[in-house]
């Protein structure tokens, strides 16, 4: 079975948080989750793997790069844009 990009991402934050996958709710920000800035940067790395993708290097400042990581839903949603740009 192939999983969603919502799952993919959802997985890869839950191992970075070290959380069962059900905990990682998309309203959820890195910060609610312990996620700290190494944490995001490995999370964005396997993203960046596991898609195929190249994540904004300035991806911490939405405005000017357009991939939005406020919260696990805005993460879903922009690599989901990602992923459609790439095809």
């Amino acid at each position: 079975m192939t999983m969603s990009v919502r799952d993919k991402v959802i997985a890869i934050i839950a191992e970075q948080a070290v959380l069962d996958v059900a905990e990682v709710k998309p309203e959820m920000t890195l910060e609610d989750l312990g996620i700290d800035s190494l944490g995001l940067v490995e999370s964005i790395f396997a993203i960046e793997e596991a898609f195929d993708i190249s994540v904004p290097f300035n991806a911490n400042e939405p405005e000017r790069s357009g991939f939005d990581m406020s919260s696990v839903g805005a993460i879903i949603r922009a690599v989901e844009d990602l992923v459609a740009q790439a095809a």
